[in-house]
């Protein structure tokens, strides 16, 4: 709608705060000054904005995703399953969103990336220090992994305490034992730097939870919030690898691994093995 004199009528609405001269705005309270000064481009590339900002904005979303597992492990702890559940809920919502990062960046063909592939050096995304916490906090562990970080001494001790605690699985299955499930007594007290392994018994406490729904509805439930996880954290992986594939072919990753090899060996790798073992059994 216009004015008689053809001006535009104003979206200002009455009550609106336009002066902040003194008061904080949306983008202090963001610190969108320092966030998005945080891109910078080593080269000329048109593409290297957009390959650094997909990275950055994962990593972000693994700084959310990091926070609400932390959650998910206290309520587990504390035997509070539904706040527990918004938590891990959540998570797999973060992961939707890091899997559609991948769309963006297979924009980017062959030979946009090789404009600036050399300006990377060594850097990878294995690399990622919050990546690793987050595969550590699901149970992925391997103290091997903590070598990259020692030149940054707070990752290194962060990623450390996070390596010798019980991952989010360790402590749904010493849940499963408080509530009076026979869970063998080696997968609820061991050492927590190691990935836990497949077990038998393990397998069984949940098969007699999926067969009696009713009786352990909250357990049952929980079961399908980690196998959600797991299987968009096994979607964010296969996308990373096609993404992979499809930009670089099989060449070396930057960091020095074999790229898409090393990518595919992940896929094989389950945080919650006997979740998806019992369906066969049902």
């Amino acid at each position: 709608m216009t004015s008689g004199t053809g001006d535009h009528q104003s979206r200002i609405e009455p009550g609106m705060q336009t002066d902040f001269k003194e008061r904080m705005d949306y983008g202090s309270y963001l610190g969108l000054d320092l966030l998005l000064a945080a891109q910078k481009p080593l080269s000329d590339a048109p593409d290297e904005l957009l390959f650094i900002t997909i990275h950055q904005v994962q990593e972000l979303w693994l700084k959310l995703a990091a926070h609400e597992l932390d959650g998910a492990i206290a309520a587990i702890k504390a035997d509070e399953l539904q706040p527990g559940f918004k938590s891990l809920a959540r998570v797999s919502r973060i992961q939707a969103q890091l899997i559609s990062a991948w769309d963006v960046l297979s924009t980017m063909t062959p030979a946009d990336y090789l404009a600036f592939r050399d300006a990377l050096g060594q850097s990878s995304g294995f690399q990622s220090h919050q990546y690793r916490a987050f595969e550590f906090r699901l149970g992925a562990k391997d103290p091997r992994m903590l070598a990259m970080h020692k030149h940054h001494p707070e990752h290194h001790d962060h990623l450390k305490e996070l390596l010798e605690a019980p991952s989010l699985y360790d402590e749904a299955l010493r849940l499963l034992a408080r509530r009076g499930l026979p869970v063998p007594a080696e997968c609820i007290e061991r050492d927590w730097s190691q990935p836990h392994v497949a077990n038998k018994g393990v397998k069984a406490v949940w098969l007699s939870i999926y067969r009696d729904t009713h009786t352990y509805f909250d357990l049952y439930e929980l079961a399908e919030e980690l196998v959600d996880v797991e299987d968009q954290f096994q979607q964010w992986r296969f996308r990373h690898m096609k993404t992979v594939e499809r930009i670089i072919g099989f060449k070396q990753g930057t960091g020095g691994s074999s790229g898409v090899k090393f990518l595919r060996t992940a896929l094989e790798r389950s945080f919650f093995p006997e979740l998806w073992q019992l369906r066969s059994e049902l």
